[in-house]
């Protein structure tokens, strides 16, 4: 294996490979191609009909509006794209990764100790600005969608107080793990030669099951407070589910997510003996009890399946690909040189324009992953089925899509493409759902401001 990457370095590796055009034209090629899937589900989103399996469940009025928020949300990606398109264009063609490379250099030799200003110190600045950079750059639409678009169809529950709080925790979050996290990428690197992509394989398999302990410990309280789900019949029942799946649940909690929108969901972290199911509080307050317990036993439908352990397995293989043809890359001089760096060559910058390099291929592998989840997805909700909760299930995915407002219906090539989940039609369809009356949520009256569809683990 180790031959054939040499070999193919070698063929990569020529003067006036026109590596800037082609990474320039990938990405020009992918916006276009995303925009015109954009386009075909635009008219999708014009239609005037709900989808029959839910004329009977869903009001004229949330179809009306649940097709306007889509639109909507169209418009603002369009846009948004488009605006990163012209930024990442204008970051090549400026030469502006030389010289955030070199600003950080001179600031380390300005400010910081002699022992300071090697390469995986002056790496670490320059990946921090660059963060910095990025977000700068992307500040202006997070506020908008947040603030403009999400407060517009009533999800937003933020203030600006919490946004620019949440803002500064998540820097703070990244300056405190990205300079060892780095550090150790780069170590790893430089010390194990032209096999470090066997080695930087393991550190990464070691770090997702690392930041899977940290996560709920010292990041997920920064930002959400998790409380133990009050003694009742939702407890009772829940805990008899995981008991009946021999689930190893460790604590049940209830995240207060209504204090920044209105999202309604459920899902499950922890390591293989110790798991912690996490209900959104908004979700309780919204479903019948029955309703909520049919949610968590979709989602533990994925871990007794083995999809949770499937995917984590496909990472891995994932990540072993990356580092083995990043190994292609990391000494290629052309690449470097088209890009500015004709006499250093920057580990981290190659690693950066090297994933640009692999855009074609993530987007394959993106749409047969997709495709892979759509395939979990209806078989978790066969499992719930098996379990008895055909009905409740049914209704609560049906309740969740007015709560959200979600797309009711889709173009198949832009559903392929970008929906991680089938939509509801289909899956009602799975279920063999008879469409028999319309679904009523417990405060129906508060469905026109409930949730858009963000983490959406259901």
């Amino acid at each position: 294996m180790l031959d054939i990457l040499q070999r193919l370095a070698r063929f990569l590796d020529r003067p006036l490979f026109p590596w800037k055009r082609l990474i320039i034209g990938f990405s020009v090629a992918q916006f276009l191609f995303e925009g015109f899937l954009g386009i075909r589900q635009y008219g999708v989103l014009k239609r005037t009909k709900p989808p029959k399996v839910l004329e009977l469940e869903v009001s004229q009025d949330v179809f009306d509006k649940s097709q306007a928020y889509g639109r909507a949300k169209a418009k603002f990606q369009l846009v948004n794209n488009l605006i990163g398109q012209i930024q990442n264009i204008a970051l090549y063609q400026l030469d502006i990764l030389p010289k955030l490379w070199s600003w950080s250099g001179n600031l380390l030799l300005r400010f910081a100790p002699a022992r300071f200003t090697g390469e995986i110190s002056q790496s670490i600045v320059f990946i921090l600005a660059f963060m910095l950079l990025n977000q700068a750059l992307t500040l202006p639409s997070s506020i908008y969608h947040t603030f403009v678009l999400e407060e517009k169809f009533g999800f937003n529950k933020q203030t600006p107080q919490l946004f620019v709080t949440d803002l500064i925790k998540s820097n703070l979050v990244a300056v405190v793990l990205a300079p060892p996290i780095l550090a150790g990428f780069l170590a790893i690197i430089k010390k194990t030669g032209n096999q470090f992509f066997y080695y930087l394989w393991l550190f990464g398999a070691a770090l997702q099951v690392f930041m899977i302990t940290i996560y709920p410990i010292a990041i997920l309280p920064l930002f959400n407070k998790l409380s133990p789900l009050e003694e009742g019949k939702l407890k009772t029942d829940v805990e008899g589910l995981a008991a009946k799946l021999k689930f190893p649940l460790h604590e049940l909690y209830v995240i207060d997510g209504s204090k920044r929108s209105a999202h309604s969901n459920a899902y499950f972290f922890g390591l293989p003996w110790k798991k912690h199911i996490v209900i959104y509080d908004t979700l309780i307050e919204k479903s019948e009890t029955q309703e909520v317990v049919a949610v968590l036993a979709h989602e533990l439908g994925h871990w007794s399946l083995g999809h949770t352990t499937k995917l984590f397995g496909i990472s891995q293989v994932h990540f072993f690909y990356i580092f083995s043809l990043f190994s292609v890359f990391i000494n290629n001089n052309s690449l470097y040189s088209a890009f500015g760096f004709h006499k250093q060559h920057p580990i981290i910058v190659g690693f950066l324009l090297f994933s640009d390099v692999l855009g074609p291929m993530d987007t394959i592998i993106k749409l047969l992953m997709n495709i892979l989840s759509r395939r979990f997805e209806f078989q978790a909700d066969a499992f719930a089925d098996k379990l008895g909760y055909n009905a409740e299930l049914a209704r609560s995915l049906i309740k969740l899509q007015i709560q959200n407002l979600s797309t009711m219906d889709a173009d198949w090539a832009f559903a392929s493409y970008h929906f991680s989940h089938p939509i509801l039609s289909e899956r009602l369809k799975a279920l063999k759902w008879e469409s028999k009356e319309k679904v009523e949520t417990k405060s129906d009256e508060k469905t026109d401001v409930a949730t858009a569809t963000g983490r959406d683990e259901l």
